[in-house]
């Protein structure tokens, strides 16, 4: 058998998985998808109570919608914002189910690399098909060869951790069963009593570090919730932009959650604590969790905390493979200065597809939330235009390939995760629209309004007054 004759692997059934599936499938080639988990999208079901700030109009792939439409499917009201769990079992399963033996669930892959060659071997390694291993839930083992490899295997399973060093705060693991580094369910009973009446801190700056504060405060507000409290641990200081675009954004449910978490700041069920890099966990007489900070501040215990500081891309089981990327954001190096957040705080994402996520290993591709490395803010129809091009390239296709068109929401927030503690000369020299204020120990009360209205953000820059 021809290389050419060999199906693609896709590593991952998640949405953007599925899609280079479904595009493949388009084109005459065969994929098969393989997928850690025993049902497609399982990523996305392990934050089901958690709701979208994408509509259904955003978030369903072209080519998947043509290819449901003989199954009866429909799309939902495109208007309307899925949770994590409708979207997995309205639109994933069911693309899933319509893919048919094309998905295999179970299905871990433990390593890529070229048949015959390791990392180090240059010999005729580009007439070589890929060899991929996967691992059954059974402790079945397999070889798949493969003419192309596309890795959509997201981030989900490597969260970021507490330190604000980049490595776990000492006392981190010991602290493991304090610690969650997933939003709560606290529709859950058992997980609501986890939180309820209780101080939780909360660590982390972006859509689902509101989303929590949100929730915490919602709880705080209920009959059985009396005495829960948050405390929001930032490492920035609190700016205009802290809590996103609000009313700004130009995905308005992305702004309502900032504006939820300022909600909870200002009716006191939350405080801030700005500035703040975690170093170290200890614990009280009481056995309650101590936050240290690196510049030797101690937080008040608390009983629980809840780290949403971004996620990271798996790249162990490719280490035979050639890839480059870039020395910060773990990204493909020529997307990564279009996404990198110590540059890019405001607009919209240049158009990108195979181009700037190929590698000098030819024929696998990183897409979807892996290829964004560390870089935060992605979006699935970002994923989906890039498995689109993807998939044209592999067809030899490279007109179309080329032809990529994506226009993204603006973000209607400043400042990236890279600028905390870079001075307020600094940051607008390098770029940014908005300064950042010092770090501050504490600060209890509300931060400056962000801006109600798009022309408030356009007469004070992207961010607002």
């Amino acid at each position: 058998m021809s290389t050419q004759q060999l199906p693609v692997i896709v590593v991952g059934a998640g949405p953007a998985g599925l899609a280079a599936a479904t595009h493949l499938v388009e084109r005459g080639i065969e994929p098969l998808v393989l997928e850690a988990g025993d049902k497609a999208g399982a990523a996305v079901r392990e934050w089901s109570h958690v709701r979208l700030f994408s509509t259904w109009g955003e978030v369903v792939d072209p080519a998947a919608e043509k290819l449901l439409a003989p199954t009866g499917w429909t799309r939902p009201d495109p208007a309307t914002y899925p949770s994590g769990g409708d979207w997995a079992e309205q639109y994933l399963q069911p693309l899933a189910d319509t893919l048919g033996d094309k998905v295999r669930t179970s299905a871990t892959v433990t390593g890529v690399s070229r048949a015959g060659r390791d990392r180090i071997v240059d010999a005729d390694r580009e007439q070589q098909p890929f060899v991929v291993h996967v691992e059954y839930a059974d402790g079945r083992e397999e070889c798949v060869l493969a003419r192309a490899v596309i890795d959509a295997s997201g981030t989900w399973a490597t969260a970021g951790p507490a330190g604000g060093s980049g490595l776990p705060a000492l006392g981190e693991k010991a602290a493991a069963d304090r610690i969650t580094y997933r939003v709560p369910d606290l529709k859950n009973p058992a997980v609501r009593a986890r939180y309820a009446g209780r101080r939780t801190a909360v660590i982390g700056s972006g859509a689902s570090a509101f989303t929590a504060l949100a929730y915490l405060d919602e709880l705080a507000e209920s009959e059985d919730g009396g005495g829960t409290h948050a405390v929001w641990v930032l490492r920035r200081g609190i700016s205009g932009s802290t809590f996103g675009g609000g009313t700004a954004d130009q995905l308005p449910a992305r702004g309502a959650l900032g504006l939820a978490a300022k909600a909870a700041v200002d009716k006191g069920h939350a405080d801030a604590v700005t500035g703040f890099r975690t170093e170290a966990f200890e614990r009280d007489a009481d056995g309650r969790l101590v936050l240290v900070g690196e510049d030797g501040r101690r937080l008040e215990p608390v009983d629980e905390v809840i780290v949403l500081t971004g996620f990271r891309p798996d790249l162990s089981f490719l280490s035979e493979i050639r890839l480059n990327l870039d020395e910060r954001l773990q990204a493909p190096v020529e997307l990564a200065p279009l996404i990198d957040p110590n540059q890019h705080s405001c607009g919209t994402v240049y158009p990108h597809g195979h181009r700037e996520l190929s590698h000098p290993e030819q024929g696998i591709y990183l897409v979807g939330m892996k290829s964004y490395g560390r870089a935060p803010t992605f979006l699935a129809m970002t994923g989906y235009e890039q498995v689109r091009s993807v998939a044209a390239a592999v067809a030899g296709d490279l007109d179309a390939a080329d032809r990529v068109e994506l226009t993204l929401p603006e973000t209607g927030v400043c400042g990236g995760a890279g600028l905390f503690d870079t001075p307020d000369a600094q940051q607008t020299e390098g770029g940014g629209c908005c300064a950042a204020p010092e770090p501050q120990l504490v600060q209890p009360a509300a931060p400056a309004a962000v801006s109600t209205t798009a022309e408030d953000a356009a007469a004070g820059g992207c961010c607002g007054s």
